[in-house]
């Protein structure tokens, strides 16, 4: 065994990624929620950084437009750096919709203010608002009557006189403890009174999700067709009360981090500013910096000025990048914004990176939870525009790439007008397709099916 120890001298390259590289990275794949976030940290920690709404900003509103950014950038390099150093192009003013937004009406104060209204004794109230407040997000009670008995020092009976009382409020089936029992009191609440249709809820509901009316009928004695016609009455009912009520559970809104619009038979991309501060440096700390005699002064003020030029510097580099990309994809599919085509060309994140000349990590990073206003589309999320491409032809010559989300549409299609009763099978759809000059295989059939939440041939059957 050698154990001889050496000293060898070698030369590599080795990127070393700085704390900055590392923040500005982060600050690249931020949405306009998230930014702000930080911003608003950054605002509290640095006394260097100033910030005004843009939203009760007269003067940004009416000289909100177009940003020329390789001219932008130039007055980076400055100091005195703010945004006001350079000018924007007037466009329109447009009020947001998100003013208009009121408060909504929680599920819980929905059903406390029903309540409210009914006559109730003062023993048996208290115990009907601690069961509303206890219902989860789908109106649902989590917990038994002996937990609740137990919990609040009361006798059993009185807890179950509360809950029937909460159970008569609206919507219907409200405070169920499961499915089968929230489904039992819609039914009873419509005057439904029909053993077998009660014997499904209990015992069936996984038959009817599976399609499997024909093992149903069997077991009930009954045909298939009245099977899945008591298939279909219980899918019309509704499997969580609270849905459509506020139960703070969903997304509020989404802010889209550029515009693009149609201005006199052309698209331009218009960044979203409004959402975020409109940050400037403050001025009345140069006077420190010429103080020498308090260095400790001088080294704080020079930190935190370095912090603030770097923020406002990657923030413009981040929305720079972001308007590159959104070009490169308004050249791409321009067909589709403009509605000669209603499908979006197969286009990756290599397409994209290529033609702007940076990494595709790069591009991804810029378009991450992002999303973009278009005037003919509407809000959508900029990933979603990125799609791959299938062969439409296996010969060569004529060779044209179609979008999955093209495919996926004629599967739609293809299934919405099937007979009912004898649904296309995958293998069935994949040779039509294929007919159609789509060459795509049957396990690729069922992959886009399943994708876009239609079930199985054997699970779309009527009877």
């Amino acid at each position: 065994m050698n154990l001889n120890f050496e000293l060898n001298l070698t030369q590599q390259q080795k990127l070393v990624m700085t704390q900055q590289m590392q923040m500005s990275i982060k600050l690249l794949q931020m949405s306009n929620i998230e930014l702000n976030d930080y911003i608003k940290r950054e605002l509290e920690e640095n006394p260097l950084l100033e910030g005004k709404d843009r939203q009760n900003d007269k003067e940004y509103r009416s000289d909100m437009s177009k940003v020329d950014y390789k001219e932008f950038i130039k007055y980076l390099d400055f100091d005195n750096y703010t945004h006001e150093n350079y000018h924007y192009r007037n466009e329109e003013e447009e009020v947001s919709p998100f003013n208009f937004i009121g408060n909504k009406k929680s599920f819980t104060e929905y059903l406390l203010d029903q309540l409210g209204e009914i006559s109730i004794d003062r023993y048996t109230r208290p115990i009907c608002e601690y069961i509303i407040e206890n219902l989860n997000s789908n109106g649902y009670l989590p917990d038994t009557i002996e937990d609740i008995s137990r919990d609040l020092h009361k006798n059993f009976k009185s807890v179950q006189k509360a809950l029937e009382i909460v159970q008569s409020l609206d919507p219907s089936g409200v405070g169920a403890r499961d499915i089968s029992e929230c489904l039992k009191l819609q039914i009873k609440r419509k005057n439904v009174n029909d053993i077998t249709l009660m014997e499904i809820v209990d015992k069936h509901l996984a038959d009817i999700a599976e399609n499997k009316y024909n093992l149903m009928a069997k077991e009930l004695n009954i045909d298939t067709k009245e099977a899945q016609e008591y298939g279909d009455y219980i899918k019309s009912l509704e499997p969580k009360p609270s849905r459509g009520f506020y139960t703070g559970d969903e997304v509020k809104y989404v802010v889209p981090d550029a515009f693009i619009r149609k201005i006199d038979n052309d698209f331009y991309v218009i960044m979203n500013d409004s959402s975020l501060p409109k940050l400037s440096i403050n001025s009345t700390y140069k006077n420190i910096l010429n103080n020498e005699n308090d260095k400790k002064d001088v080294e704080y003020v020079k930190e935190k000025l370095n912090s603030a030029m770097f923020l406002l510097k990657s923030i413009e580099q981040r929305k720079s990048t972001l308007h590159e990309v959104l070009n490169e994809i308004l050249k791409y599919q321009n067909d589709y914004f403009n509605g000669i085509t209603n499908y979006l060309k197969p286009m990756t994140l290599k397409d994209i990176s290529e033609k702007l000349e940076i990494h595709e990590s790069t591009v991804s990073r810029a378009i991450r939870e992002k999303y973009v206003y278009v005037d003919t589309k509407g809000l959508l999320k900029i990933r979603d525009m990125f799609t791959t491409g299938i062969s439409t032809s296996v010969n060569q010559a004529n060779k044209e790439d179609l979008s999955t989300q093209k495919i996926k549409n004629e599967i739609k299609e293809l299934i919405a007008k099937e007979e009912k009763e004898s649904p296309l099978s995958d293998q069935k759809i994949s040779e039509v397709l294929k007919e159609k000059g789509m060459n795509i295989s049957r396990r690729t059939v069922a992959k886009y099916r399943e994708e876009i939440g239609i079930k199985s041939s054997a699970k779309r059957k009527r009877y």
